[in-house]
């Protein structure tokens, strides 16, 4: 899968490479948007996008001929590779993954900033184990399965889970117990019960879905650690790219807006096109509909609890330059919201 997806990106940049710019005194921007999503519920804005051709029609306002590309990869640390080299135009992150690459990249050729917020949402550790009721029980032999080991969003998490429980000179403590999985894989790893993962953090539908499971429990959340609703994923590109195709970019923002206000006034039909286009399997239409109503998963273009998750990694020292407010990473789309 991963190989196939590899030759797709470098396909779809020697296509890109290849593609004439129309008009003579204005560049035009980029005739493809190349558009990276991972797995769950808090990808289905992008979704929405695709199948109700928002992009398109904000692109048409704006007088650009553009169209956008969807495609799926699950690490990442290929996502982020992918859009340095330009493989891709947009993709997402977690709040940590994004501070992590916006602080490895400011000032540089390949500097990236945040659009906006995709989702915010509940998160939560589930065990098979009926012995562990907190993150106290795990011993040596547990592995718990999440996004990318130490940077994922689920990682910082449980490290600020383990720094509130053991002493923040202990935040690690749990790290050497984690396994790099995508969403899916580890479900299905944590649910058939033959693998040595017995845990996984993760996020709707599969924290849902894995509930259904007889003896499979939650022992944390993302609002118990971060004491609220917190940003689960950010949309992030890179500022030369944002420049030479400003139009592009305010086209996708504005189509990301038009998302969010389409799931929430249309569960129904957000939820049909979530089971037509997503993959996982294992959700049914009840339970999307359940998830898209009780509160758990908030599609929010504000970012919320960027500084807590910075200033965490600063004091543990994981992030060694942050932002001076929330909004220094952010370009101006989202300047004039009340983000954290």
């Amino acid at each position: 899968m991963i190989r196939q997806v590899t030759r797709l990106l470098c396909a779809a940049a020697i296509v890109f490479a290849t593609i004439p710019f129309a008009g003579a005194a204005v560049k035009a921007d980029t005739a493809e948007l190349r558009i990276v999503r991972q797995y769950g519920l808090a990808f289905l804005p992008f979704m929405v996008m695709d199948v109700e051709k928002l992009y398109e029609k904000r692109a048409a306002e704006l007088g650009i001929q553009t169209r956008p590309v969807y495609m799926t990869l699950g690490s990442n640390t290929a996502v982020n590779e992918a859009l340095i080299s330009g493989s891709v135009n947009i993709v997402t992150n977690g709040p940590p993954g994004f501070l992590t690459v916006w602080s490895r990249t400011r000032g540089s050729s390949s500097e990236i900033k945040g659009i906006a917020s995709m989702v915010s949402q509940s998160s939560g550790l589930n065990t098979r184990d009926p012995k562990v009721k907190s993150i106290r029980d795990f011993t040596d032999a547990d592995r718990i399965a999440l996004s990318a080991i130490k940077v994922s969003l689920p990682a910082i998490i449980l490290q600020m889970a383990a720094a509130k429980e053991f002493g923040q000179a202990n935040y690690a403590r749990l790290d050497k117990n984690t396994v790099s999985l995508s969403h899916p894989d580890g479900m299905s790893m944590m649910l058939n019960g033959k693998t040595e993962i017995s845990a996984h953090f993760t996020s709707p539908p599969f924290l849902n879905i894995e509930l259904k499971t007889p003896g499979v429990h939650t022992i944390l959340t993302s609002e118990q650690v971060m004491g609220g609703p917190s940003t689960w994923s950010i949309v992030f590109t890179t500022v030369k790219f944002k420049n030479d195709n400003p139009k592009a970019i305010q086209a996708f923002f504005l189509a990301l807006g038009d998302a969010h206000k389409f799931i929430k006034a249309n569960h129904e039909r957000a939820a049909d096109i979530y089971l037509a286009s997503s993959k996982e399997g294992g959700v049914s239409r009840e339970d999307v509909l359940k998830i898209l109503s009780d509160g758990s998963i908030d599609y929010t273009l504000v970012p919320q609890k960027v500084m807590t998750y910075a200033n965490f990694m600063r004091d543990v020292g994981t992030l060694k330059s942050i932002p001076k407010d929330w909004k220094e990473p952010f370009f101006e789309y989202v300047q004039n919201l009340p983000g954290d």
